[in-house]
């Protein structure tokens, strides 16, 4: 299937888009979709898979690099970046979610480098982009971003309780952090380290700060990795982490002290919508597998065809509609990105964040119940993009968040709204 850009944004999009677009297209078709097997030979089993990187994906980098699919995700607003936007971007980021484990690494274009190669490039001093920023965009290593926590409600940053105390010209941090992805890989050499260095701060958002912890300094203990349904996503993983008296020098501070919130919400606001450009291409490929099983000749009920039974053909509609939906939706944020700036289009971000994860949960459940068991084994892809895709409901925010935080915003319309002559009570009895 050639992937079709939406006829509504055809114009917005520059030549060298469509033409990376279509390059992207034919390489997650022909080269990651069909890599993903061998990749889970080569990754193999038990202890090992941890410290192994499949040779497959070496290759497949290197393809992409030759093809110019590289580093797409920075935008335009960066020098380093691949001078596109997010608009653009986002349908790139959509065709790379048909592949979900294997096209975003490959492309050098996958989460959480994604988000910490922006703050270096947003907020990093010259030195902290040569000696980190660097060779993330070269894919010579990788890094992780370590905000939650066990002990406290992490969907609420400020709750955090990991130290950062200026001791001399160091800064000694002291605390236990989970679900930090990439974590695992042998690759990863970097940690950006979200901890509390002024907590008497009367202002709840100037407490935190961010530093850069190299992944082998005495005191980070990596304790173990955390499953989701029974997937340890190895050999990037998602671990529980120790830092226990960590010293770092004080030049490891990104932007300055107290400024900790102010970066993790420029992370998050383009890198939530990388996740849910990614979702429209994980629901694809699902309504994909779910078509493919529903015509199969040899699947037959009762006399008939799966696709010719009503609820399949229900289900289907159901899912074209959302997925389609749930695209311009992602679209829509992107762009305003573009116009406005993350901060500005917050309420478009959030709107994105809440639905598009759950239409692609929507989505493969159908595509699993048509698979029947076969739907919930290995033997199709579909149970472990679930998996996947119910962490984002999690991720980045649980849905809770950014609901309350849309509701806030249309709130703020109300007194607009009541001044304007048109939507003031009518007295229906008198007209």
């Amino acid at each position: 299937m050639v992937y079709k850009i939406p006829s509504l944004i055809d114009n917005k999009l520059s030549p060298r888009a469509k033409d990376l677009i279509e390059k992207l297209d034919d390489f997650v078709k022909n080269d990651c979709i069909p890599s993903e097997a061998l990749y889970y030979e080569q990754l193999g089993k038990g202890e090992k898979r941890w410290k192994i990187i499949p040779p497959v994906m070496e290759k497949l980098k290197k393809k992409a690099q030759s093809l110019g699919l590289w580093n797409l995700f920075l935008s335009k607003d960066y020098p380093e970046g691949a001078n596109l936007s997010n608009l653009e971007y986002g349908m790139m980021a959509e065709i790379m979610g048909r592949s979900l484990r294997i096209a975003p690494e490959a492309t050098n274009c996958s989460p959480p480098d994604t988000g910490n190669m922006e703050v270096f490039a947003k907020y990093g001093t010259p030195a902290q982009k040569s000696r980190w920023l660097v060779p993330l965009l070269r894919g010579e290593i990788r890094s992780a971003f370590a905000m939650t926590e066990p002990n406290v409600a992490s969907s609420d940053a400020t709750n955090i309780e990991t130290s950062i105390q200026r001791i001399g010209n160091e800064y000694v941090i002291n605390g236990r952090k989970w679900w930090i992805s990439g974590s695992g890989d042998p690759r990863c050499a970097v940690y950006l380290v979200m901890g509390k260095s002024d907590p008497k701060n009367q202002s709840s958002h100037r407490q935190q700060s961010l530093v850069i912890v190299p992944a082998n300094t005495q005191g980070v203990q990596v304790m173990r990795p955390l499953t989701v349904f029974g997937y340890d996503d190895a050999p990037e993983g998602h671990c529980e982490i120790i830092f226990k008296d960590v010293r770092v020098p004080v030049e490891n501070i990104i932007l300055g002290e107290g400024r900790g919130f102010e970066i993790i919400q420029g992370r998050l606001g383009p890198g939530r919508i990388h996740h849910c450009m990614r979702c429209i291409g994980a629901a694809e490929r699902g309504l994909d597998l779910m078509l493919t099983r529903v015509t199969d000749p040899s699947r037959r009920t009762f006399g008939k065809l799966l696709a010719e039974h009503g609820t399949v053909k229900a289900d289907i509609a159901k899912s074209r509609m959302e997925i389609d939906q749930a695209r311009f939706l992602v679209l829509n944020a992107a762009h305003m990105i573009d116009k406005v700036g993350a901060k500005r289009a917050m309420k478009e971000i959030g709107m994105a964040k809440a639905i598009v994860p759950t239409v692609l949960l929507n989505v493969l459940d159908r595509s699993i119940q048509a698979h029947g068991a076969a739907g919930v084994s290995g033997d199709t892809p579909l149970a472990y993009m679930y998996a996947l895709g119910r962490t984002l409901r999690l991720a980045d925010g649980p849905d809770e968040i950014h609901i309350q935080q849309i509701g806030k915003l249309e709130l703020r319309r109300a007194k607009e709204i009541k001044e304007k002559s048109e939507v003031k009570s009518i007295n229906v009895s008198k007209l």
